[in-house]
């Protein structure tokens, strides 16, 4: 695992000066210095009041855990994008299966970002996606295809800050059409090892 790759949300440094031993006349010694918090500070801020993205999927997936789940961590592409009212945070990767006469590649996005699951579900609604409202790992969770948009499946996951998004699609390796059924296979157990990094994250980051 690469240092880039160091789940480096919250560091907390604790210094405590040393007593001097009481006398009889006086006690003596400096003040004990106040704990100090430093928190990483996102990639990208945006302009808004909302919560800071505090997990970088950049920088905070480990690179087995990509491997684990079928992904070439070396394939890392940014999949930023900076607005004024929010912020995403995202890297895509390349499958590594390859599937003669059916499965070419397939890649995954997965996107931090820091509006919240009720505008997350507003938002599939209005790109006419269908849904499924599920839960992962005791999140509340959305399940997401679009006929207009075939081979894709999506995933959203709810978090403290905001929402964690997934999307994955398929390049068929020939012109046979893969059944909408096929499309999500798979996805549910990529988002799960990923989640799972996102809560010993969010753990050790209250």
């Amino acid at each position: 695992m690469t240092s880039r790759r160091t789940a480096g949300a919250l560091l907390a440094v604790g210094v405590l000066a040393a007593c001097a031993p009481s006398t009889h006349s006086a006690v003596t010694g400096e003040p004990p210095t106040p704990v100090t918090t430093t928190t990483r500070v996102p990639r990208l801020v945006d302009e808004s009041d909302r919560p800071l993205v505090a997990f970088d999927p950049c920088l905070d997936i480990p690179d087995d855990v990509l491997t684990a789940a079928g992904y070439d961590p070396r394939t890392e592409d940014n999949a930023d994008f900076a607005a004024t009212h929010f912020t995403m945070l995202g890297c895509s990767y390349d499958g590594i299966v390859h599937i003669p006469g059916i499965l070419a590649n397939y890649g995954l996005s997965v996107l931090s970002a820091n509006f919240d699951f009720e505008e997350e579900r507003q938002k599939a609604t209005g790109n006419g996606d269908d849904m499924v409202l599920t839960e992962l790992a005791g999140r509340r969770a959305l399940l997401k295809t679009n006929t207009s948009l075939p081979y894709r499946c999506g995933m959203s996951v709810e978090t403290s800050y905001g929402v964690l998004i997934f999307g994955r699609i398929h390049f068929r390796d020939s012109s046979a059409p893969l059944p909408e059924s096929q499309w999500c296979v798979g996805l549910e157990d990529t988002v799960g090892r990923i989640v799972a990094v996102l809560d010993d994250f969010e753990s050790t980051s209250r």
